[in-house]
C-alpha cells in the first residue's frame, strides 16, 4: 500500500479507458459515461469462474490459523487488524476532531467571537461530524462485507480487538483507513480521473502493442490469452482496464489488507450500481483546501463496477506466485517497485514468473519508503537489471506511444519520462507529482 508523501483516461485513448472492447454492445453490458460497463445486475448473478474459485479456496486456506505460525505477519490477523480499524472509522476520527475543538479553545474570546461572526468556525466542524457519521456507514459496509467474503465471525473480530486492544494497549489505524477509502477517488470516481489520465493512456498503449506483437494465434483454434499479472495493485482499476481491451488473462496482486477489504468492497457479488456509493474523502485533514465547499464535497463510486474477470491474488508478491515460475506474459508495475524493502527480490520474482520473451512494464517513481535494504538511482537499476537477464526495449513504437508516454529519461536510452500525479484531491493547494519512469524489459 503505497501513501503519498503530501498523501499519491478517456480524454487521449477513447479506446483505451473501457471504452470499446473488442466486440461492442456486448449483452450483459451497459453505457456509463459515455462507455461500456459490465451490467452489474448480470455481474452480480455471475458465477465465479474456475480460477476465481480455486484461488478462493487457496485463500482461505492461507487465512487459516493452523496455516503458519499465527502472529501480526499472518494474513488473518493483518485482516483482522484492517477490520478493526474500519470499525473505528467513526470513533478514531471523532477524536481526532475533537482534538481540533480542543485547539481552538486555546484562542482568545474575543478572537473566537469574531472569527464565529465571520466565517461560523463552529459550524464547519459541526459539519465535518456529520460527514465523519457518513463515512463511518460506509466504513461498515466495508467491514459486514469482509465478514462475509472471508468467512469471519462478529465474534471472532470482537475477540481481537478485545485482546489487541484491551489487553495490548494497541491502537486502530486511522491514517490507514482514511488513504485506503481515498483511494476509491483515485480508481473507481470520476474525480479521479486526472491522475489516472496521467498514466493510464501509456500503460494501455503500450499494452496494445504488445498484444498485438505477443499473442499467439493458431489457425483453427481459440486465441490464447496473454497472461498478466498487476502487483500493487491498489483498488484495481488498472487491471479491469487492461482486462476490458481484451485478449488478457489479468491478475492483480495487492498485500494490504486494507486495500484488499476495500476491493472486495466494491467486487462483491451483491450488485453495485455505478455511482451508488457517496462519501467525504478530504475531512480527516484542514490543510490546503481553497474553500469550504472543496472540504466538504461529496465523491461517488464506482463509475463503473471492476471487470469480473480479473482475479485479486492477495498476499506478499515475492512468495504469492511460487508456484507459477514462468506462467505470466507480462508483468506489469505500476507505481510499485519502490515499494519494496528489498527492491532485488522484486527484480528475482518478475524474472521467475515470467516466460522467457516475455515483457515488463514500468511506469512509477522511485520513492523509497521506511527502512528499504538497498535504495537504488534510476541509472543503477538499469544496469542491475540488464545484468540479471533482461534487454529493454523501445517503449515508443511506430510513434503510437509518443507524447503519452514522455520523452527519455537519458539520451540515447530507451527509459522515458512521464509526469504523473499522486495525490488524490485535484482541488488542493498543493500538487504531489512524480517523473515517473517508463520502460518495457524483455526477459532473454
Amino acid at each position: 500500500m503505497r501513501i503519498s508523501p503530501l498523501y499519491l483516461l478517456l480524454s487521449l485513448c477513447p479506446q483505451a479507458i473501457l471504452g470499446q472492447k473488442d466486440s461492442d454492445n456486448v449483452e450483459g453490458t451497459i453505457d456509463v459515461n459515455g462507455f461500456n460497463a459490465q451490467d452489474p445486475l448480470q455481474y452480480g448473478s455471475m458465477n465465479p469462474p474456475p480460477r476465481h474459485q480455486r484461488e478462493l479456496e487457496n485463500l482461505q486456506t492461507r487465512l487459516s490459523k493452523t496455516t503458519g505460525t499465527y502472529n501480526q505477519f499472518h494474513p488473518r490477523y493483518r485482516l483482522l487488524d484492517a477490520l478493526w480499524s474500519y470499525s473505528s472509522y467513526q470513533t478514531l476520527n471523532l477524536a481526532e476532531l475533537n482534538r481540533w475543538r480542543s485547539l481552538y479553545k486555546n484562542m482568545g474570546k474575543k478572537q473566537r467571537k469574531s472569527l464565529e461572526h465571520l466565517i461560523h468556525y463552529t459550524a464547519k466542524l459541526d459539519r465535518i461530524e456529520t460527514e465523519i457519521a457518513t463515512n463511518a456507514k460506509l466504513a461498515d459496509e466495508i467491514v459486514a462485507t469482509a465478514l462475509d467474503f472471508y468467512s469471519v465471525s462478529r465474534e471472532e473480530l470482537d475477540a481481537h480487538v478485545k485482546e489487541e486492544g484491551e489487553k495490548k494497549g494497541r491502537k486502530p489505524d486511522r491514517i490507514s483507513v482514511a488513504q485506503t477509502m481515498k483511494h476509491y477517488v483515485r480508481d473507481w470516481a470520476v474525480e479521479g480521473k486526472k491522475e489516472r489520465d496521467d498514466a493510464f493512456p501509456c500503460l494501455l498503449e503500450i499494452m496494445k502493442g504488445l498484444k498485438k506483437e505477443m499473442l499467439r494465434v493458431v489457425e483453427g483454434e481459440e486465441t490464447e490469452e496473454l497472461k498478466v499479472v498487476l502487483p500493487g495493485a491498489g483498488l484495481g482499476r488498472l487491471g479491469s482496464e487492461i482486462d476490458f481491451l481484451g485478449d488478457f488473462e489479468v491478475t492483480i496482486n495487492e498485500w494490504s489488507m486494507y486495500m484488499n477489504v476495500a476491493y472486495r468492497f466494491i467486487n462483491h457479488p451483491t450488485p453495485r450500481a455505478p455511482d451508488m456509493h457517496t462519501f467525504h474523502p478530504f475531512i480527516d485533514g484542514l490543510s490546503h483546501h481553497a474553500t469550504n465547499d472543496d472540504l466538504h464535497r461529496a465523491v461517488t463510486f464506482p463509475e463503473l463496477p471492476p471487470w469480473p474477470t480479473v482475479l485479486l491474488v492477495e498476499g506478499d508478491f515475492t512468495t504469492a506466485f511460487n508456484n507459477q515460475e514462468g506462467y505470466y506474459d507480462i508483468v506489469v508495475t505500476h507505481f510499485f517497485i519502490d515499494t519494496a524493502r528489498n527492491l532485488i527480490s522484486y527484480f528475482e520474482t518478475i524474472k521467475k514468473i515470467l516466460r522467457k520473451g516475455g515483457k515488463w512494464v514500468n511506469l512509477g517513481p522511485l520513492l523509497y519508503g521506511t527502512g528499504p535494504f538497498v535504495q537504488l538511482s534510476l541509472d543503477e537499476i538499469l544496469v542491475v537489471v540488464e545484468g540479471m537477464g533482461f534487454a529493454f526495449e523501445e517503449v515508443v513504437k511506430d510513434g503510437s506511444t509518443d507524447d503519452v508516454c514522455g520523452q527519455p529519461t537519458f539520451e540515447g536510452n530507451k527509459v522515458r519520462s512521464l509526469e504523473a500525479e499522486y495525490g488524490f484531491n485535484g482541488r488542493a493547494l498543493t500538487k504531489n507529482a512524480y517523473k515517473a519512469q517508463v520502460w518495457v524489459a524483455k526477459k532473454l
